[in-house]
């Protein structure tokens, strides 16, 4: 399946407005990956590799977020920069996975991303505030392979 068949043009718009919205409550930038050329379920290091390629690591704080999504393997991560996690508690994203992955299993991919990047936005906020000379360092849209 390729990303194109995996989410709809409507479905892409409601996730990238989620993005939007999400980075209105914090300074973190946020990213959704989606995978499909890969033939083994990719590893971590792989995932990491992504996260440099599109570039993640690029933001002035270190605070990217990125959502992987790999198509063909029906798997899910979230990863974050060095900014993030040297601040966040170690359970941080245990709700925010567990409540994508439930919507996943259930077959609601764009609801589960929907509502984990707005919840990714509400939570980071105590951590990276939006200052209002924030600069969207990264674009919206979502990256696909």
């Amino acid at each position: 399946m390729t990303p194109e068949e995996f989410l709809t043009p409507e479905q892409e718009k409601r996730i990238v407005a989620a993005i939007k919205q999400a980075e209105k409550d914090t300074s973190g930038e946020i990213r959704v990956h989606l995978e499909s050329k890969q033939k083994e379920k990719p590893s971590m290091p792989y995932v990491w590799e992504v996260f440099k390629t599109i570039g993640m690591e690029q933001t002035q704080q270190k605070n990217g977020i990125l959502f992987y999504v790999d198509i063909n393997h029906r798997n899910f991560t979230i990863i974050a920069d060095s900014g993030i996690n040297q601040v966040v508690p170690d359970d941080f994203w245990k709700n925010i996975t567990s409540e994508i992955i439930r919507q996943f299993k259930a077959g609601q991919y764009t609801e589960g991303l929907v509502q984990g990047i707005l919840n990714v936005g509400q939570k980071l906020k105590q951590f990276f505030p939006y200052q209002t000379d924030d600069v969207n360092e990264l674009p919206d849209e979502i990256s696909k392979h």
